[in-house]
């Protein structure tokens, strides 16, 4: 699964490399608007005439991605580092396929510990019913409910929830880098 994601991410990079240079702040409104100029983009990159590009970029998809990543100062992720740093290796790998499978696997791996930032996590497996369970009838009574633990339990919780600090995810903004131009990746 993580492969897969990180094979969309290369490709998402390697279409939208150099966009940030093609984004424009607006200040007329009370909000700033971001807007992409196409035409900009397409015109540095040589890709005018592409179709596939062309409906991407007019996409609603695509209109939700320059909201999201438009702002120059904002919580950096895998995609930023890719768009900004990794231009070149991307451009060398694409002759060798087994260094682009080792890169996609580290992206993988990243991927995979962006998303369980605990590796000590254990994870309960759940054992494969026996053959034939499925023909018995497993009605267990329900046990019996002690108010008073209960209350104390949560007494408890409360306690120790309020002498503890807040959890906050440890997101730091920080200003995305842009990258190198869009001029930079003329394609054929």
């Amino acid at each position: 699964d993580k492969e897969v994601r990180a094979i969309f991410l290369r490709l998402f990079a390697q279409l939208f490399q150099g966009y940030r240079s093609c984004l424009q702040l607006i200040r007329i409104h009370a909000e700033p608007v971001i807007h992409f100029h196409k035409a900009a983009f397409l015109g540095q990159r040589g890709l005018i005439e592409n179709d596939f590009l062309t409906k991407v970029l007019n996409g609603m998809a695509f209109a939700g991605f320059v909201s999201e990543r438009g702002p120059p100062f904002r919580t950096c992720d895998l995609f930023d580092e890719l768009v900004a740093f990794e231009v070149e290796r991307i451009k060398a790998e694409e002759g060798n396929p087994p260094k682009m499978i080792k890169h996609v696997r580290e992206l993988a791996e990243q991927l995979f510990k962006n998303e369980n930032p605990n590796p000590h996590m254990a994870f309960q497996k759940v054992p494969r019913p026996t053959e034939g369970s499925h023909l018995r009838v497993h009605v267990l009574p329900f046990p019996r409910i002690n108010e008073g633990r209960v209350q104390e339990l949560l007494q408890e919780g409360l306690a120790r929830s309020q002498g503890a600090p807040p959890a906050t995810r440890g997101d730091k903004k920080c200003v995305v880098p842009a990258g190198p131009p869009v001029g930079m990746f003329i394609c054929a």
